[in-house]
């Protein structure tokens, strides 16, 4: 099989792949963006329709070219999938889909970088890592797991809180999706939380553009050289959307700790011995980074991470990796945020800048999506 040679191979076509994209088409980068979804919209098309962003839609926006406003609050996912998919026709972006990406191995060109995929082999002088975590949900490991009889399922696998009408559920996590989970669940059936520590509220008042802008203050104080202010996290974890203050307002989010293990019917306690009945388990445990094509390329330490300086791998300098979360810049997993790691991470390509990116194909784009 032939190669094809680019500057630069994206692997992902969600919102940090299409971030990267339009700083290498500013750049003048012969690149394409691989993603293996069979549609546009990276992990949003595939979460609950129910969720929402976090900040209202001028403070979600990629670069270039700003989210259009949600007339209700806090945008919901059918529209930032409408927006990932206007934006990617907008700047006539390189996407071939569904593509997967085998593995990324080191060429014999000492220059080159060889991406496989199932139809063709690429050879590029850089590759962009911007696969997410949605694709590689954390299950963690319980006694009596496998000796429970309800369903079990994880964050990815949930959609509308009917399914569990009249039941009795356990949610596990202490995060944004366990709390907003809880929430929904709470009002159509009876609901534990259970969190691994005591989960932290942020005040009623603050939402992703407070977030942002201390995302923000910390990239730059740390570009500067000058010390760590702390990130987001140092305020708390859960942002008071409507659904969760209302939650909180009806007594629906009193968490429990953690619970010691499974049972046939539960969950239960040991130090305490105390039980509760479930029919459904949901883990809202989050995820870990999708790297598995680059496997072959052993950059992994003995914690399993990957080594970087901003984006760009210590062990592997013809690869950056983003949009994964503060290691790979402060606020890369947002939408806002990962506009500044894709714009650092291409200007460290050198290539002389060209014009913006044009605007194709708008005729295709909804309405309230053209300018």
């Amino acid at each position: 099989m032939s190669a094809i040679e680019v500057d630069v191979v994206v692997i992902g076509g969600g919102q940090a792949g299409l971030a990267a994209g339009y700083y290498l088409r500013r750049a003048g980068h012969e690149f394409v963006i691989l993603d293996d979804r069979p549609a546009p919209g990276g992990a949003w098309p595939h979460t609950w329709p129910s969720l929402r962003l976090f900040s209202p839609a001028e403070y979600a926006s990629l670069p270039g070219w700003p989210m259009p406003p949600w007339r209700d609050g806090f945008p919901p996912a059918r529209h930032v999938i409408e927006y990932l998919t206007a934006y990617e026709r907008r700047y006539g972006l390189p996407v071939r889909r569904p593509v997967r990406v085998r593995a990324v191995t080191r060429d014999d060109d000492r220059e080159r970088l060889r991406v496989d995929t199932a139809e063709q082999v690429w050879r590029a002088r850089r590759v962009i890592s911007a696969t997410g975590t949605w694709q590689q949900p954390f299950w963690p490991v319980y006694p009596g797991a496998r000796s429970f009889a309800g369903r079990q399922l994880h964050t990815v696998q949930y959609r509308t809180p009917g399914d569990f009408a009249g039941k009795t559920v356990v949610v596990v996590g202490g995060g944004n999706s366990g709390a907003q989970l809880v929430a929904e669940i709470s009002e159509v059936a009876g609901t534990t939380w259970v969190t691994p520590r005591p989960p932290r509220f942020l005040p009623d008042d603050v939402d992703g553009r407070v977030l942002f802008e201390m995302a923000s203050r910390r990239a730059l104080a740390l570009a500067a050289g000058r010390p760590d202010p702390g990130g987001i996290t140092d305020l708390g974890d859960i942002v008071m959307v409507p659904e969760v203050l209302a939650a909180r307002d009806r007594g629906a989010l009193d968490p429990l700790p953690m619970f010691d293990r499974l049972t046939r019917d539960g969950v239960f306690w040991d130090d305490t011995g105390e039980s509760r009945h479930a029919e459904v388990i949901v883990w809202a445990t989050g995820f870990r980074p999708a790297l598995t094509p680059l496997r072959p390329l052993h950059l992994r330490g003995p914690d399993g991470s990957i080594a970087v300086a901003g984006t760009q791998a210590l062990k592997e300098p013809r690869l950056h990796l983003l949009g994964y979360g503060d290691w790979t810049g402060p606020g890369s997993a947002t939408l806002i945020g990962v506009g500044r790691t894709a714009k650092a991470a291409v200007a460290g390509l050198a290539m002389d800048p060209s014009p913006e990116p044009p605007v194709v194909d708008s005729y295709r784009i909804p309405n309230r999506f053209r300018t």
